[in-house]
Protein backbone atom coordinates (compact mmCIF):
# COMPACT_ATOMS: atom_id res chain seq x y z
CA UNK A 1 0.00 0.00 0.00
CA UNK A 2 2.80 2.45 0.85
CA UNK A 3 4.37 1.84 -2.55
CA UNK A 4 1.01 2.32 -4.29
CA UNK A 5 0.45 5.62 -2.46
CA UNK A 6 3.91 6.84 -3.47
CA UNK A 7 3.17 5.97 -7.11
CA UNK A 8 -0.21 7.70 -6.89
CA UNK A 9 1.28 10.95 -5.53
CA UNK A 10 4.04 10.92 -8.16
CA UNK A 11 1.39 10.47 -10.86
CA UNK A 12 -0.54 13.41 -9.46
CA UNK A 13 2.49 15.71 -9.43
CA UNK A 14 3.19 14.90 -13.07
CA UNK A 15 -0.39 14.91 -14.39
CA UNK A 16 -2.47 17.31 -12.27
CA UNK A 17 -4.48 19.93 -14.10
CA UNK A 18 -3.41 23.55 -13.71
CA UNK A 19 -6.50 24.74 -11.86
CA UNK A 20 -6.45 28.30 -10.48
CA UNK A 21 -6.97 27.33 -6.84
CA UNK A 22 -4.05 24.93 -7.12
CA UNK A 23 -1.79 27.70 -8.38
CA UNK A 24 -2.45 29.77 -5.24
CA UNK A 25 -3.65 27.28 -2.58
CA UNK A 26 -4.35 29.73 0.22
CA UNK A 27 -7.07 28.70 2.69
CA UNK A 28 -9.39 31.40 1.31
CA UNK A 29 -8.93 30.26 -2.29
CA UNK A 30 -9.30 26.57 -1.50
CA UNK A 31 -12.39 27.26 0.61
CA UNK A 32 -14.14 29.29 -2.12
CA UNK A 33 -13.30 26.70 -4.78
CA UNK A 34 -14.47 23.75 -2.70
CA UNK A 35 -17.84 25.36 -1.95
CA UNK A 36 -18.30 26.27 -5.61
CA UNK A 37 -17.34 22.79 -6.78
CA UNK A 38 -20.04 21.05 -4.76
CA UNK A 39 -22.35 19.49 -7.39
CA UNK A 40 -20.88 21.69 -10.15
CA UNK A 41 -18.42 20.75 -12.89
CA UNK A 42 -14.89 22.13 -12.69
CA UNK A 43 -15.13 23.66 -16.16
CA UNK A 44 -18.21 25.63 -15.14
CA UNK A 45 -16.69 26.87 -11.89
CA UNK A 46 -13.47 28.47 -13.18
CA UNK A 47 -15.08 31.63 -14.59
CA UNK A 48 -17.21 32.05 -11.44
CA UNK A 49 -14.12 31.58 -9.27
CA UNK A 50 -12.15 34.30 -11.09
CA UNK A 51 -15.07 36.74 -11.04
CA UNK A 52 -15.74 36.10 -7.34
CA UNK A 53 -12.13 36.75 -6.32
CA UNK A 54 -11.91 39.87 -8.48
CA UNK A 55 -14.81 41.35 -6.52
CA UNK A 56 -14.04 39.78 -3.13
CA UNK A 57 -10.27 39.14 -3.03
CA UNK A 58 -10.04 38.59 0.73
CA UNK A 59 -12.13 37.35 3.60
CA UNK A 60 -12.64 40.95 4.74
CA UNK A 61 -14.48 41.96 1.56
CA UNK A 62 -16.56 38.78 1.76
CA UNK A 63 -17.52 39.48 5.37
CA UNK A 64 -18.88 42.93 4.48
CA UNK A 65 -20.36 42.34 1.02
CA UNK A 66 -23.97 43.34 0.39
CA UNK A 67 -26.11 40.21 0.07
CA UNK A 68 -27.60 41.24 -3.28
CA UNK A 69 -24.11 41.62 -4.72
CA UNK A 70 -23.03 38.31 -3.20
CA UNK A 71 -25.97 36.45 -4.71
CA UNK A 72 -25.40 38.14 -8.07
CA UNK A 73 -21.81 36.85 -8.03
CA UNK A 74 -23.19 33.39 -7.22
CA UNK A 75 -25.95 33.54 -9.86
CA UNK A 76 -26.06 30.35 -11.90
CA UNK A 77 -24.22 28.15 -9.39
CA UNK A 78 -27.41 27.29 -7.48
CA UNK A 79 -27.76 26.33 -3.82
CA UNK A 80 -27.67 30.00 -2.77
CA UNK A 81 -27.52 29.22 0.94
CA UNK A 82 -23.93 28.18 0.28
CA UNK A 83 -23.14 31.76 -0.68
CA UNK A 84 -24.94 33.09 2.39
CA UNK A 85 -22.99 30.68 4.60
CA UNK A 86 -19.73 31.88 3.02
CA UNK A 87 -20.50 35.38 4.27
CA UNK A 88 -21.51 34.11 7.73
CA UNK A 89 -18.28 32.13 8.00
CA UNK A 90 -16.23 35.08 6.75
CA UNK A 91 -17.74 37.28 9.46
CA UNK A 92 -16.71 34.74 12.12
CA UNK A 93 -13.18 34.52 10.67
CA UNK A 94 -12.86 38.30 10.79
CA UNK A 95 -14.38 38.72 14.26
CA UNK A 96 -13.01 35.64 16.03
CA UNK A 97 -9.76 34.98 14.18
CA UNK A 98 -8.92 38.56 13.10
CA UNK A 99 -9.07 37.57 9.43
CA UNK A 100 -6.73 34.59 9.74
CA UNK A 101 -8.30 31.36 8.56
CA UNK A 102 -8.48 28.75 11.38
CA UNK A 103 -5.76 26.18 10.87
CA UNK A 104 -7.16 22.98 12.39
CA UNK A 105 -9.78 20.57 11.09
CA UNK A 106 -11.87 20.85 14.27
CA UNK A 107 -11.95 24.67 14.16
CA UNK A 108 -12.65 24.80 10.42
CA UNK A 109 -15.52 22.35 10.90
CA UNK A 110 -17.25 24.80 13.23
CA UNK A 111 -17.69 27.42 10.49
CA UNK A 112 -21.16 27.76 8.91
CA UNK A 113 -21.62 25.80 5.69
CA UNK A 114 -18.49 23.68 6.16
CA UNK A 115 -18.83 19.93 6.58
CA UNK A 116 -16.32 17.13 6.96
CA UNK A 117 -15.37 17.11 3.28
CA UNK A 118 -14.55 20.82 3.00
CA UNK A 119 -12.90 20.98 6.42
CA UNK A 120 -10.63 18.03 5.65
CA UNK A 121 -9.76 19.46 2.22
CA UNK A 122 -8.70 22.84 3.66
CA UNK A 123 -6.91 21.30 6.66
CA UNK A 124 -4.93 18.83 4.55
CA UNK A 125 -4.15 21.01 1.51
CA UNK A 126 -3.38 24.25 3.33
CA UNK A 127 -2.14 23.10 6.74
CA UNK A 128 -0.86 19.54 6.05
CA UNK A 129 -3.12 18.07 8.72
CA UNK A 130 -3.57 14.30 8.17
CA UNK A 131 -7.28 14.34 7.36
CA UNK A 132 -8.88 12.25 4.61
CA UNK A 133 -11.20 13.97 2.15
CA UNK A 134 -14.14 11.80 1.09
CA UNK A 135 -16.17 12.75 -1.98
CA UNK A 136 -17.81 10.83 -4.82
CA UNK A 137 -14.55 10.53 -6.72
CA UNK A 138 -12.69 9.10 -3.74
CA UNK A 139 -15.50 6.64 -2.96
CA UNK A 140 -15.54 5.44 -6.57
CA UNK A 141 -11.76 4.95 -6.69
CA UNK A 142 -11.72 3.20 -3.32
CA UNK A 143 -14.56 0.77 -4.05
CA UNK A 144 -13.02 -0.16 -7.40
CA UNK A 145 -9.48 -0.58 -6.11
CA UNK A 146 -10.72 -2.80 -3.25
CA UNK A 147 -13.61 -4.35 -5.23
CA UNK A 148 -15.85 -3.20 -2.39
CA UNK A 149 -19.57 -3.92 -2.74
CA UNK A 150 -20.73 -1.98 0.31
CA UNK A 151 -23.37 0.68 -0.43
CA UNK A 152 -21.61 4.08 -0.43
CA UNK A 153 -24.90 5.91 0.22
CA UNK A 154 -24.83 4.45 3.73
CA UNK A 155 -23.16 6.63 6.32
CA UNK A 156 -21.57 3.58 7.94
CA UNK A 157 -19.85 2.64 4.68
CA UNK A 158 -18.43 6.14 4.14
CA UNK A 159 -17.20 6.20 7.74
CA UNK A 160 -15.51 2.80 7.35
CA UNK A 161 -13.77 3.93 4.18
CA UNK A 162 -12.64 7.14 5.86
CA UNK A 163 -11.35 5.25 8.89
CA UNK A 164 -9.42 2.85 6.67
CA UNK A 165 -7.85 5.64 4.61
CA UNK A 166 -6.90 7.46 7.81
CA UNK A 167 -4.71 4.46 8.70
CA UNK A 168 -2.71 4.78 5.47
CA UNK A 169 -2.70 8.55 4.86
CA UNK A 170 0.87 9.75 4.20
CA UNK A 171 2.59 12.89 5.42
CA UNK A 172 1.65 14.57 2.11
CA UNK A 173 -2.01 14.47 3.10
CA UNK A 174 -3.10 17.28 0.80
CA UNK A 175 -1.47 15.78 -2.27
CA UNK A 176 -2.86 12.34 -1.37
CA UNK A 177 -6.40 13.68 -1.17
CA UNK A 178 -6.07 15.68 -4.37
CA UNK A 179 -4.51 12.71 -6.15
CA UNK A 180 -7.46 10.45 -5.30
CA UNK A 181 -9.95 13.11 -6.39
CA UNK A 182 -8.02 13.81 -9.61
CA UNK A 183 -7.88 10.11 -10.36
CA UNK A 184 -11.66 9.89 -10.03
CA UNK A 185 -12.17 12.99 -12.17
CA UNK A 186 -10.02 12.10 -15.17
CA UNK A 187 -9.23 8.35 -15.08
CA UNK A 188 -11.57 6.31 -12.87
CA UNK A 189 -14.56 8.10 -14.35
CA UNK A 190 -18.26 7.47 -13.62
CA UNK A 191 -20.90 6.31 -16.10
CA UNK A 192 -18.33 5.00 -18.58
CA UNK A 193 -15.44 2.57 -18.95
CA UNK A 194 -12.59 3.79 -16.74
CA UNK A 195 -9.25 4.58 -18.42
CA UNK A 196 -7.41 1.78 -16.67
CA UNK A 197 -4.42 1.98 -19.02
CA UNK A 198 -3.68 5.47 -17.60
CA UNK A 199 -4.20 4.56 -13.96
CA UNK A 200 -1.21 4.54 -11.57
CA UNK A 201 -3.08 1.96 -9.44
CA UNK A 202 -3.55 -0.35 -12.41
CA UNK A 203 -1.53 -3.22 -10.90
CA UNK A 204 -3.28 -3.24 -7.50
CA UNK A 205 -6.88 -2.55 -8.59
CA UNK A 206 -9.08 -5.57 -7.79
CA UNK A 207 -12.05 -4.46 -9.88
CA UNK A 208 -9.79 -4.21 -12.93
CA UNK A 209 -8.50 -7.69 -12.20
CA UNK A 210 -12.05 -9.05 -11.77
CA UNK A 211 -13.60 -6.89 -14.53
CA UNK A 212 -16.22 -5.59 -12.10
CA UNK A 213 -15.50 -1.84 -12.33
CA UNK A 214 -18.70 -0.99 -14.22
CA UNK A 215 -20.83 -2.37 -11.39
CA UNK A 216 -19.11 -0.21 -8.77
CA UNK A 217 -19.74 1.73 -6.66
CA UNK A 218 -23.00 0.38 -5.23
CA UNK A 219 -25.60 3.08 -4.57
CA UNK A 220 -29.27 3.34 -3.68
CA UNK A 221 -31.66 3.27 -6.64
CA UNK A 222 -32.53 6.79 -7.79
CA UNK A 223 -35.97 7.95 -6.73
CA UNK A 224 -38.35 9.35 -9.31
CA UNK A 225 -38.33 13.15 -9.06
CA UNK A 226 -41.58 14.91 -8.17
CA UNK A 227 -42.89 16.94 -11.11
CA UNK A 228 -44.48 20.37 -10.57
CA UNK A 229 -46.02 22.54 -13.30
CA UNK A 230 -45.70 26.34 -13.34
CA UNK A 231 -46.63 29.21 -15.64
CA UNK A 232 -44.18 32.12 -15.80
CA UNK A 233 -45.52 35.61 -16.58
CA UNK A 234 -43.07 37.86 -18.45
CA UNK A 235 -44.93 41.10 -17.79
CA UNK A 236 -43.65 44.24 -19.54
CA UNK A 237 -44.81 47.82 -18.91
CA UNK A 238 -43.10 50.29 -21.25
CA UNK A 239 -39.42 49.28 -20.91
CA UNK A 240 -39.66 47.56 -17.54
CA UNK A 241 -40.40 44.02 -16.40
CA UNK A 242 -42.16 42.70 -13.31
CA UNK A 243 -40.14 40.66 -10.84
CA UNK A 244 -41.03 39.49 -7.35
CA UNK A 245 -39.14 38.09 -4.39
CA UNK A 246 -39.68 34.61 -3.03
CA UNK A 247 -40.44 34.00 0.64
CA UNK A 248 -37.88 33.94 3.43
CA UNK A 249 -38.00 30.16 3.80
CA UNK A 250 -38.16 27.15 1.54
CA UNK A 251 -36.75 26.50 -1.92
CA UNK A 252 -34.84 29.47 -3.41
CA UNK A 253 -35.61 31.59 -0.34
CA UNK A 254 -35.43 35.37 -0.86
CA UNK A 255 -34.42 35.01 -4.50
CA UNK A 256 -35.83 37.18 -7.29
CA UNK A 257 -37.95 35.65 -10.02
CA UNK A 258 -40.51 36.47 -12.66
CA UNK A 259 -44.12 36.18 -11.45
CA UNK A 260 -45.10 32.52 -11.56
CA UNK A 261 -48.38 30.69 -11.12
CA UNK A 262 -48.75 27.08 -9.97
CA UNK A 263 -50.20 24.96 -12.76
CA UNK A 264 -50.04 24.82 -16.55
CA UNK A 265 -52.14 27.71 -17.92
CA UNK A 266 -53.29 28.02 -21.52
CA UNK A 267 -53.07 31.39 -23.30
CA UNK A 268 -56.80 31.98 -22.79
CA UNK A 269 -56.53 31.08 -19.11
CA UNK A 270 -53.64 33.52 -18.61
CA UNK A 271 -55.62 36.28 -20.31
CA UNK A 272 -58.66 35.59 -18.16
CA UNK A 273 -56.57 35.41 -15.00
CA UNK A 274 -54.85 38.76 -15.59
CA UNK A 275 -58.11 40.43 -16.57
CA UNK A 276 -59.66 39.18 -13.33
CA UNK A 277 -56.69 40.70 -11.45
CA UNK A 278 -57.38 44.10 -12.97
CA UNK A 279 -54.60 44.17 -15.56
CA UNK A 280 -55.11 45.86 -18.92
CA UNK A 281 -53.24 43.86 -21.60
CA UNK A 282 -51.76 45.21 -24.82
CA UNK A 283 -50.08 42.03 -26.09
CA UNK A 284 -50.06 38.37 -25.09
CA UNK A 285 -47.96 35.64 -26.72
CA UNK A 286 -46.70 32.21 -25.81
CA UNK A 287 -42.98 32.29 -25.02
CA UNK A 288 -40.55 29.49 -24.16
CA UNK A 289 -40.95 26.33 -22.10
CA UNK A 290 -38.26 24.91 -19.86
CA UNK A 291 -37.75 22.00 -17.46
CA UNK A 292 -35.52 22.73 -14.47
CA UNK A 293 -34.22 19.78 -12.46
CA UNK A 294 -33.59 20.15 -8.73
CA UNK A 295 -32.19 17.44 -6.47
CA UNK A 296 -35.59 15.99 -5.58
CA UNK A 297 -38.03 17.57 -8.03
CA UNK A 298 -38.58 18.92 -11.53
CA UNK A 299 -40.24 22.16 -12.51
CA UNK A 300 -42.01 22.03 -15.88
CA UNK A 301 -42.32 25.71 -16.76
CA UNK A 302 -44.21 27.36 -19.61
CA UNK A 303 -44.18 31.12 -20.10
CA UNK A 304 -46.02 33.99 -21.76
CA UNK A 305 -44.72 37.32 -23.02
CA UNK A 306 -47.23 39.94 -21.87
CA UNK A 307 -47.41 43.66 -22.57
CA UNK A 308 -49.55 45.66 -20.16
CA UNK A 309 -50.96 49.17 -20.23
CA UNK A 310 -51.96 48.91 -16.59
CA UNK A 311 -51.44 46.59 -13.62
CA UNK A 312 -52.56 46.94 -10.00
CA UNK A 313 -49.96 49.07 -8.24
CA UNK A 314 -47.98 46.37 -6.44
CA UNK A 315 -50.09 43.24 -6.12
CA UNK A 316 -51.38 40.47 -8.33
CA UNK A 317 -53.46 37.71 -6.79
CA UNK A 318 -51.35 34.55 -6.13
CA UNK A 319 -48.18 36.37 -7.20
CA UNK A 320 -47.82 39.00 -4.51
CA UNK A 321 -45.85 42.21 -4.52
CA UNK A 322 -43.62 42.93 -7.48
CA UNK A 323 -41.12 45.51 -8.72
CA UNK A 324 -40.83 47.00 -12.21
CA UNK A 325 -37.18 47.00 -13.33
CA UNK A 326 -35.39 47.59 -16.61
CA UNK A 327 -33.63 44.76 -18.40
CA UNK A 328 -30.31 46.43 -17.64
CA UNK A 329 -31.11 46.48 -13.91
CA UNK A 330 -32.30 42.89 -14.06
CA UNK A 331 -29.01 41.79 -15.57
CA UNK A 332 -26.69 43.84 -13.37
CA UNK A 333 -28.34 44.05 -9.95
CA UNK A 334 -30.76 41.20 -9.33
CA UNK A 335 -29.66 37.61 -8.73
CA UNK A 336 -31.98 35.11 -10.36
CA UNK A 337 -31.95 31.37 -9.76
CA UNK A 338 -30.89 29.14 -12.65
CA UNK A 339 -34.52 28.05 -13.05
CA UNK A 340 -35.39 31.53 -14.37
CA UNK A 341 -32.27 32.34 -16.41
CA UNK A 342 -33.68 30.84 -19.67
CA UNK A 343 -36.56 33.31 -19.43
CA UNK A 344 -34.17 36.19 -18.82
CA UNK A 345 -32.16 35.08 -21.86
CA UNK A 346 -35.38 34.98 -23.87
CA UNK A 347 -36.06 38.61 -22.97
CA UNK A 348 -32.51 39.59 -23.90
CA UNK A 349 -32.85 37.79 -27.26
CA UNK A 350 -36.26 39.36 -27.83
CA UNK A 351 -34.73 42.81 -27.37
CA UNK A 352 -32.18 41.94 -30.10
CA UNK A 353 -29.44 42.50 -27.56
CA UNK A 354 -30.63 46.05 -26.91
CA UNK A 355 -30.81 46.68 -23.19
CA UNK A 356 -32.74 49.78 -22.15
Amino acid sequence: MEQAISILISWYKENKRALPWRMEPSPYHVWISEIMLQQTRIEAVISYYHRFLEELPTVFELAHVDEDKLLKLWEGLGYYNRARNLKKAAQIIVERYHGEFPSTYSDILQLPGIGEYTASAIASICFSEPQVTIDGNVLRVYTRVYNCYENIDRLTTRRQIREHLMTVIPAQAGEFNQALMELGEVVCIPHDVPRCHLCPLHDVCLSRKNRTFLSLPIRNPKKEKQVENYTVLLLKYHDKYAICQRGETGLLANMWQFPMLPGDYSLDEVEQYLNDCGCELSTLHSAISYIHVFTHKKWKMSSYSIGVNFCPTDLIQDVGKYNWVSLEELISKYAMPSAFLPFLNFLIDSSNGRIN
